[in-house]
């Protein structure tokens, strides 16, 4: 895993009835080898929950010997090292590592959340050295002998040496049976584990199939979300990282958007019900991922500062990751208790149940195609109608009540995008993401300039510095600069978004006038 590989590099694995001492062995028959070093390591790969490294084709490993033990970044691709640094324990988050190769190569991947181990092998490393009639090194060779998985040899051809690495690729192939094989052996250590790169993702996509009924694909729909939740719910629990709770109340949102939507295919008792309890879900969740966000804005915040003033803001910082620490207890507790976990159980085993039961709700046998071009066009016009009655005069809850009803028409869409062809739904996308945007900016400047200014209120009783207070007010102004430039920005975005309908042809698209007789 210390190695640092060259493209010229060639990786072979080796059967495992052979064993390196063997190969040694018999290699030392047809050529001059020198045995260098030999010793035992642990590897531990590492990897965010969502599997951002792998995404962007970076393996993260930390090798540890009796002697040592490092950090190496390395492309997936070829093996290259990108980054490496001897430390005696991996850091959680990115701004942990004092290797500032380390931090640049992994910041804009993993951003906020923690690296975890996904998985650890044993192994022998020999370190070989071929030589000449002149007792000259002209390749070296690793083998690497692993506890439960095939073993690798590689070579590594030294520079105007070359034909010796074609003599020694001859001897492995032909006389040894070994085959090039350049899998990364994280692949296979997952694969002994029963695990497979990127087995989860806060994406959400379901393939429905057009004549499917409603009802059936609603609890598809459902049954996708709840394993999100479930997957997300012990890192909430633990504070692992904050996006464990974000992609938790996604998934917690979404449910309770697509509850709202299929009041006519699920049983009145079962949707009211569990509309309940998902709002429960969300409203316990709330506090703790606004704080979250205000821990994780607040290096943008200082930056926005001048520099003569950044650093008095430093104590609003531990006002509010104690508020934080607080409320995740809090949270935690709620997650424990048996409200959550018999009403989850609940759901699964409702989302489980085969078909429906009479009576049968209004839309249960409505396809869900049919079901889509309706709740989608409806959605639209909503959209269009709130929009359109927004002035320059109109609140900041018109703004905000716009916001939700795009959310909404969002979550739809996810639903039901494999019913459509992409270039159907591309742009239409974009556009209600760029209002989505400029909505959501305004929103969350003006909740943030109104917590900034609670805080202060709370930090009155507190010994803190009056510096402190002078540059929130710095701030929260700076952050009602914002506000109202997103709040200008509107009318363009929402103009864009409208002309969607003519330039798509969206009524035709999703064919609302066949289903006028369907609520």
């Amino acid at each position: 895993m210390s190695r640092k590989r060259d493209k010229m590099s060639l990786t072979f694995e080796m059967p495992v009835i052979l064993g390196a001492e063997k190969f040694i062995a018999e290699l030392r028959r047809q050529t001059d080898v020198q045995l260098v070093s030999r010793q035992s390591m642990l590897a531990t790969f590492y990897d965010s929950f969502d599997w951002r490294l792998y995404a962007s084709g970076v393996s993260a490993v930390f090798v540890r010997t009796k002697q040592s033990s490092s950090f190496q970044l390395m492309s997936l691709e070829n093996s290259v090292l990108i980054a490496g640094s001897e430390l005696t324990d991996v850091p959680r988050f990115v701004k942990q590592f004092k290797s500032e190769k380390i931090r640049i190569a992994l910041n804009p991947i993993l951003e906020m959340r923690a690296l975890l181990p996904v998985c650890t092998s044993g192994y022998q490393t020999y370190q070989l050295n071929v030589l000449n009639k002149d007792q000259k090194t002209v390749l070296r060779i690793v083998i690497e002998e692993y506890e439960q998985l095939s073993n690798r040899v590689f070579l590594h051809p030294i520079k105007g040496y070359e034909k010796s690495a074609e003599q020694v690729t001859e001897i492995l192939t032909t006389q040894f049976g070994l085959i090039e094989n350049d899998k990364p052996i994280l692949l296979a250590a997952l694969e002994l584990q029963g695990r497979t790169p990127l087995d989860y993702s806060s994406k959400l996509t379901i393939n429905l199939a057009p004549e499917m009924t409603s009802d059936v694909a609603a609890k598809l729909i459902f049954s996708h979300l709840l394993k999100t939740i479930k997957a997300n719910e012990q890192g909430v629990i633990a504070d692992t990282d904050s996006e464990f709770l974000h992609d938790f109340r996604v998934a917690v949102r979404r449910t309770r958007s697509g509850l709202s939507q299929f009041k006519d295919v699920l049983p009145e008792k079962i949707n009211a019900h569990f509309a309940d309890f998902f709002s429960w879900l969300g409203q316990i969740t709330g506090p703790t991922r606004d704080l979250d966000v205000y821990l994780l804005n607040f290096d943008r915040y200082k930056s926005s500062l001048p520099i003569s003033i950044r650093e008095d803001i430093n104590p609003l910082y531990e006002f509010i990751l104690a508020k934080k620490i607080k409320a995740q207890h809090e949270l935690a507790i709620k997650l424990r208790s048996e409200k959550y976990s018999a009403s989850l159980i609940e759901w699964e085993t409702y989302l489980n149940e085969p078909g429906h039961l009479k009576p049968v709700p209004l839309n249960a046998n409505m396809t869900i195609k049919e079901l889509a071009n309706l709740k989608i066009w409806k959605n639209y016009k909503r959209v269009l109608h709130k929009g359109s009655a927004i002035t320059p005069l109109s609140s900041a809850e018109t703004l905000h009540d716009l916001r939700k009803t795009c959310k909404k028409m969002r979550y739809l869409i996810e639903f039901f995008q494999s019913l459509y062809q992409d270039n159907q739904m591309t742009l239409l996308i974009k556009k209600l993401k760029e209002l989505q945007e400029v909505l959501g900016d305004f929103q969350d400047y003006e909740v943030q300039e109104s917590s900034l200014k609670k805080f202060s209120t709370e930090m009155l009783s507190q010994s803190i510095p009056v510096n402190t207070f002078l540059a929130m007010g710095v701030l929260i102004q700076n952050l009602d600069s914002h506000k109202c430039r997103a709040r200008k920005q509107f009318e363009s975005r929402f103009e864009a978004f409208k002309s969607t309908e003519k330039q798509l042809a969206l009524k035709e698209l999703f064919n609302n006038q066949r289903h006028e007789r369907f609520v």
